[in-house]
Formats: structure tokens, C-alpha cells, sequence
């Protein structure tokens, strides 16, 4: 069985990073995206699993986000 600690985020830790919580899992699923997009040598976190290392960023604040207001297409 594997012994590694593995944390856990919350929606708590989100909403405290983010103005709610299902915010904060948009812009971590957004961010693990682009550190996907990434080749693995360049990425800031090597081989770690990009969805808790987008969440851990976001919780702890290292991650700055803002929100751009899509064209509607009603013009």
C-alpha cells in the first residue's frame, strides 16, 4: 500500500482563493490544462499530478487569475 501523504483540498481552500468555490475548481482545471500543454522538462512541478499541483496552487495564492467577459455575439 502506498504510504505517501496526499492532500486534500476542499471547497473551503477553494472559495477562500477564489470568490466560490466552483470558481476556484475552474480556474485549477484551467491552470492544469496549460501545465499540460507544457513538455513535461519544462513544467514548474515535473512528473507530480497536474490537477492537485493546479489546486495547490490556487489554495496557497501562488496563482493569480482574472476574469475576461466573453463577446456575446449580440453586437
Amino acid at each position: 500500500m502506498d504510504k505517501t501523504k496526499k492532500k486534500v483540498y476542499s471547497p473551503a481552500d477553494l472559495a477562500d482563493a477564489a470568490s466560490d468555490k466552483y470558481l476556484g475548481v475552474l480556474v485549477a482545471a484551467k491552470y492544469a490544462r496549460e501545465l499540460n500543454a507544457l513538455p513535461l522538462e519544462r513544467s514548474p512541478y515535473g512528473a507530480e499530478k497536474l490537477t492537485t499541483m493546479a489546486l495547490a496552487a490556487l489554495a496557497s495564492g501562488e496563482l493569480d487569475y482574472r476574469l475576461v467577459q466573453r463577446p456575446t455575439g449580440a453586437d
